[in-house]
Order: C-alpha cells, then structure tokens, then sequence
C-alpha cells in the first residue's frame, strides 16, 4: 500500500451513505494521533463558555476525577466510531451517553454548540498540523456522522454542512467565551491532567507546549498569560514538522482506535460499556448536556 491509496479508497465512496465508514477510515487510519489532541481541544474549549464550565465544575467530574471522565467520554465516543450506530456496542455507547445527559437544564445552543467542536476543530487542527488536508470526502463525511450521533441525543436544529458547523462555533464562541473563575478551575484540571501522563519534572514545559496551541479567545476566556511569540512559534512549527515526518511514513496497516491510546489509564484490566460513565442525580451530578426527551430505546 502506498502513502495516498488510503485516500484514493475514501474518494471512492459515498460520504453521505458511508460517512461513519470514511470517518472511521480517518479516525483509525490517517490520523488517530491528530484527532486525538483535536477532539481534546474540542472539549477543552467548550470550557469557556461559563454556562458549560461552571456546571462542570459543579457537577466535579473534571475537577476531581478528571482521568476517569476522560477516558469514559473517549471511550464512549469511540465505540460509536469503531462499531457503528447500528451496532450493539454503539447503541450502547449512546444509550449510556443518554442516560447520563439526561435531566440538565442546558440550552439546546450549548448541546448544539459542543457538537460543533467535534466536527470544526479536527479539521482545523488536521489541516494546519496533519500530514496532509483532508479531503471534501472527509470533511463532509465528519459533518454526517456528527449530525446523525446529534440526532440520537435528541439535539435541536443541527447543522447540515460542515459550513453551517463552522459557523455556528464561531458565532457562538463569539458572543459566548467569557471569564468564569469555576470554569478555570475545570481548564486547569485538565492541563493537569495533561501534564501528569508524561514525568514530573516536564510538566511545566508540557503546559507551556499546551497554552502555546490554544488561540488568542482561549486564553483570554480563561486569562492565561500568553506565551512568548517564539515560544508559540517554535511548539507550532514542531507540531507541522511531525506531519512532515508522519507524510514519510509508510501508510498504517492496522486501524487504532482511541481505546488503544496510552493516555486511557482508568480500565487496565478492560472495561463493559454499558459501566462506563456516572450515574448522576439529575441537577446536581453528570454532564453539561441535557438530552431533550431521548428514551433508551432512541439510541438506536
């Protein structure tokens, strides 16, 4: 197999009928090292939107059990990715997501904007770091297969194109991304989080990397001091320079998925799907976001 027949194969197909199967193909193939970091900075700046940080500062499942409400949302996700939304392991995954979403007071805007972040901030993160763009096919088939997981979380007024996503974020973020001391609180959780996978005593260089690849609204909303321009330059031009390495590559043969990373710590003797997660009180633990009348049998 060659660098770009992967890419040749995902230009064959439908991204509308097959958009899980080329999200997939993306995910596990091409870039499971890029979405990974993407989709934890999609999350990560869902903090700044205080109705979104400060409930879960509240509800402290990323405040003092930050590893564990890591690895349960990456994996929960993922088997939806992995699986499909037909299967059993993915009805799973969303009826367990649903159950524990369910009964939050959160505005469908903020449902529908954390939705957003899944599908813009991969391809924005992809197309300035990745070892190469991605593709229309890719980038339609995203939007698809986001669309469909909202429809199943009972999600209001979902974008149609990646377009519509795009400016959804960034018309939200806009006029939402404030100061909220609680929802610091959760951003410095999660750099710690961050921090802790790798030794000690590179974890002050590791939230430098981290702060130097957020942009200019982030750390304002959280009033982070900026890192030097050199210091953002240097992390940023290391990142492109591994997509440069990573083009170089021989094509992955294998898929991995996002059960396989290393930085899933919580389950070494494995784990059962339907235990993932919390078992909230409704309004006072869980998750930010409250799925509109979504019953079990929804899922799938």
């Amino acid at each position: 197999m060659k660098r770009f027949d992967r890419l040749v194969q995902i230009r064959r197909m439908d991204p509308y009928q097959e958009a899980t199967e080329i999200y997939r193909l993306s995910v596990a193939y091409e870039f499971p090292w890029d979405f990974t970091r993407a989709l934890e900075l999609a999350l990560y700046r869902t903090y700044a939107v205080p109705s979104i940080g400060r409930l879960l500062a509240e509800t402290a499942e990323l405040t003092k059990r930050t590893q564990k409400r890591y690895d349960d949302t990456s994996l929960l996700l993922d088997a939806v990715v992995e699986h499909g939304f037909g299967s059993d392991p993915g009805k799973t995954a969303i009826r367990r997501i649903n159950q524990m979403h369910r009964g939050y007071d959160i505005s469908d805007d903020d449902m529908r904007y954390v939705l957003c972040t899944f599908v813009v901030m991969p391809k924005r993160w992809i197309d300035a770091y990745g070892w190469r763009r991605m593709s229309r096919h890719e980038i339609v088939a995203s939007a698809v297969h986001y669309g469909t997981l909202g429809r199943h979380m009972g999600i209001k007024d979902i974008p149609e194109t990646y377009e519509e996503f795009e400016t959804c974020l960034d018309d939200y973020e806009a006029a939402h991304f404030a100061w909220d001391a609680e929802a610091r609180r959760v951003s410095d959780a999660t750099l710690d989080l961050m921090a802790s996978w790798y030794p000690r005593p590179l974890a002050p260089l590791l939230r430098t990397t981290t702060l130097a690849l957020l942009d200019d609204s982030l750390l304002h909303a959280f009033r982070y001091t900026p890192p030097s321009a050199a210091t953002r330059a240097w992390v940023r031009r290391a990142v492109r320079l591994r997509g440069c390495a990573v083009r170089l590559m021989a094509p992955r043969r294998t898929p991995h998925f996002a059960r396989q990373n290393w930085e899933i710590k919580g389950y070494p003797y494995g784990y059962r799907l339907a235990d993932l997660g919390t078992r909230p009180v409704p309004g006072l633990r869980g998750c930010p976001v409250r799925h509109v009348e979504a019953t079990d049998g929804e899922a799938g």
